[in-house]
C-alpha cells in the first residue's frame, strides 16, 4: 500500500478515536523513524515514552525473535524460565518484593486499585475510598478513567464507579482534608505526564506518605510514564526517597512490546489469594523476553545517568527558548527526559510544524509541548530540535 491507501483504509475500518498525523510510519532505527515515502524523522515522543532504547535495538530484536521461535504464550497455569528471570530482575531494579505482570498501564493501575480495595475491605470498618489528583491520567478502563482527575474524560460515560476523591496535585492541605479512615489508597503520578508535566513541590510526597501511614492507606505511585530511567533515576520516586507501597509500570518496561506490571512490598504479597486476580496474556513468554532484554540493556548502559545528563542539557536549551520568547513560552518543567514547554496558547500547530521539519513531538494539556524521547537521544539531535523550535516559535 502507498501512504494514501494506508490512511484511507485505516479511516474506513478503524474506529475514529485517534487524531493522527498525516504520515504512515514504516520502520525505525536508533532514534529515527521513516515513513512510507522515505522521509526521516527524529523521534522525541518514543511511542509516548515507550521506546526507551529507540528502534531496532539488536539485543532486543534478537531476544524477541529467539523467544518467538520457542514459545510465545502458554498461559499462567505453568511456569516459564523467562518469566521467572524477568520477575526477579524487575523486583531487583525497583527494590520491591513481588510483581504481577499484565498487558498495559491501565491494567497495572486497575490491579493496584483492586489490591487497595481488597486491603481496605480486610479492615474494620471497611475502607474503600481512593484519592487521586486533579489533572492526573491513569488509563482508559472505566475504573482507571474514573481515577483520572480530568472531567472531560468522564463526559458521556456516567454513571462512573464510586469511591474516588480528587484533590489538587501538590496541595498538602487539600490532601490532608480529604484523608480519613475510609481511604484505602492514594494513587498519584510522582510527575504528572499527560496532565502537562507537573513536578510536585518539595516535601509534598513526604507529607502524602505520612498521611497514608497515619490512616493505614496504601500509597500507590503510577510510574507508567516516569519509570525505568526516564527522570534520571530508575524511578521518579527515588528523587524524593518516598517509596510507595505499590508501584505501577508499563510503557518502557516492555521495550516496545505491550506490557504492564504492578509491584508490592512483601507485607502486601498475600492480599490477593489465588483466583482473586489474573490475566490470560499478562507475563507471557514473549513480553517477558522483551522486558528482560530491555531492562538488562538499560542497566548495562546506565541509562538512568544518561537520561539525567542529557535531560539537563535539553532543559537548559528549552529554558533559553523561554528567555528568548517570554511572551510565547510561559514555563519549562520536568526532570531527566520527561520535559514540558508550556506555551501561552494552544500548541497543536507547532507539532505539525515540527513534523514538517522532521521532528516528532507531542502537545498535551492543550498548550504543553511534551518531550519524552528515547533515552539514547544524543545532544546533536537535541540541538537540531532546539534550532527547529526556535524557528517555529519566531512565527508562532
Amino acid at each position: 500500500m502507498d501512504t494514501k491507501e494506508i490512511m484511507d483504509t485505516t479511516e474506513k475500518y478503524y474506529l475514529p478515536v485517534f487524531g493522527r498525523s498525516p504520515i504512515a510510519l514504516d520502520h525505525g532505527e536508533g532514534v529515527y523513524l521513516y515513513d512510507t515515502d522515505g522521509n526521516r524523522y527524529t523521534d522525541f515522543l518514543a511511542g509516548i515514552a515507550v521506546n526507551a532504547l529507540g528502534y531496532a535495538y539488536p539485543p532486543l530484536v534478537k531476544a524477541v525473535s529467539d523467544q518467538a521461535a520457542r514459545i510465545m504464550h502458554g498461559s499462567n497455569l505453568f511456569y516459564y524460565e523467562i518469566q521467572a528471570k524477568a520477575a526477579k530482575q524487575l523486583c531487583e531494579v525497583t527494590t520491591f518484593d513481588r510483581v504481577f505482570f499484565c498487558n498495559s498501564g491501565a491494567e497495572a493501575n486497575e490491579g493496584a486499585i483492586k489490591l487497595a480495595r481488597k486491603y481496605g475491605h480486610s479492615k474494620a470498618p471497611k475502607k474503600f475510598k481512593i484519592i487521586t489528583a486533579r489533572d492526573s491520567f491513569h488509563g482508559r478502563t472505566m475504573e482507571t478513567l474514573t481515577a483520572t482527575g480530568q472531567d472531560h474524560y468522564h463526559e458521556g460515560l456516567t454513571p462512573l464507579p464510586e469511591g474516588f476523591v480528587y484533590v489538587p496535585f501538590g496541595d498538602t492541605a487539600a490532601m490532608e482534608a480529604a484523608m480519613d479512615d475510609e481511604v484505602c489508597g492514594v494513587l498519584l503520578e510522582p510527575i504528572q505526564g499527560e496532565g502537562g508535566v507537573h513536578v510536585p513541590p518539595a516535601g509534598y510526597l513526604e507529607k502524602v506518605k505520612e498521611l497514608c501511614e497515619k490512616h493505614d492507606a496504601l500509597l500507590i505511585f503510577d510510574e507508567i510514564q516516569t519509570g525505568v530511567c526516564r527522570t534520571g533515576y530508575w524511578f521518579a520516586w527515588m528523587h524524593s526517597g518516598v517509596k510507595p507501597d505499590v508501584l505501577t509500570l508499563a510503557k518502557a518496561i516492555g521495550g516496545g512490546f505491550p506490557m504492564g506490571a504492578f509491584l508490592v512490598q512483601e507485607r502486601l504479597a498475600h492480599v490477593f489469594a489465588p483466583g482473586d486476580h489474573g490475566s490470560t496474556f499478562g507475563g507471557n513468554a514473549l513480553s517477558c523476553a522483551s522486558c528482560y532484554a530491555a531492562i538488562k540493556a538499560m542497566k548495562e548502559g546506565e541509562l538512568d545517568k544518561k537520561a539525567g545528563e542529557t535531560g539537563a542539557y535539553f532543559k537548559k536549551g528549552l529554558e533559553a527558548l523561554k528567555a528568548k520568547y517570554p511572551d510565547k513560552v510561559t514555563d519549562v518543567r520536568g526532570l531527566g527526559l520527561i520535559l514540558g514547554l508550556e506555551l501561552a496558547k494552544p500548541g497543536a500547530s507547532l507539532v505539525q510544524g515540527a513534523l514538517k521539519k522532521g521532528f516528532i513531538i507531542n502537545c498535551t494539556a492543550g498548550n504543553v509541548l511534551r518531550f519524552v524521547p528515547p533515552l539514547i537521544i544524543g545532544k546533536e539531535d537535541i540541538d537540531a530540535l532546539l534550532k527547529g523550535l526556535d524557528e517555529l516559535l519566531a512565527e508562532f
